[in-house]
């Protein structure tokens, strides 16, 4: 490990990641203290962490409330996690915070793309379809053109592939798969609500 990696170093990349200490310093380390790759490498090990705990039970948690400035919208958003000493833990009820505020800012439909209404899923498919954009490519590329106008479609309605409103560089998920690697536990958003007055 590299002696050169600065403690100013380890500060910036503590405060993009959450990580702590020693795992910043042995990231700067092994990219040579290119704080941008030890962020890719960061996101890279949180996937796989989170993989890793992926299976595990998750009976503990918080449902988390935001009520914006306003008065006008309200949001309550349910994270479980393992242990009732992470659901209390400050790092833990910031992250369902940002969640609840992320949520009254994008307003999803639904926590994933298999929770959309299927006639919703395909009325949007056959509307981008049918799209003169579409049409008027190669009949063996519009499928491809299709999916990528889903996943798009997809990453503007569903929570967990919605960019996180805070960096829009990370998706919901790959957020949650990174307090994964932070906290150490499986965690998991179970179900969120939004209210709106009016609406």
């Amino acid at each position: 490990m590299s002696n050169e990696i600065s403690a100013q170093l380890v500060k910036q990349l503590r405060e993009r990641t959450g990580a702590g200490f020693m795992e910043c310093k042995k990231l700067l380390g092994e990219t040579g203290g290119d704080i941008e790759q030890a962020v890719d490498l960061y996101r890279k090990s949180g996937a796989k962490a989170a993989g890793k705990k992926a299976g595990r039970a998750t009976g503990e948690g918080a449902v988390g409330s935001y009520v914006h400035s306003n008065g006008k919208i309200g949001v309550l958003v349910e994270v479980a996690c393992e242990t009732d000493f992470v659901a209390k833990n400050e790092t833990f009820q910031a992250f369902v915070k940002d969640l609840c505020m992320h949520v009254a800012a994008t307003n999803p439909q639904a926590l994933t793309s298999e929770e959309l209404a299927p006639e919703l899923v395909e009325r949007e498919r056959n509307v981008i379809l049918e799209s003169e954009e579409v049409q008027k490519k190669p009949e063996e590329f519009r499928e491809k053109i299709v999916e990528g106008k889903m996943k798009k479609f997809f990453s503007e309605v569903c929570f967990l592939d919605q960019p996180f409103v805070k960096d829009d560089k990370l998706t919901i998920q790959e957020l949650v798969n990174e307090r994964i690697a932070t906290i150490g536990e499986n965690i998991s958003i179970k179900r969120f609500v939004r209210y709106e007055l009016g609406s």
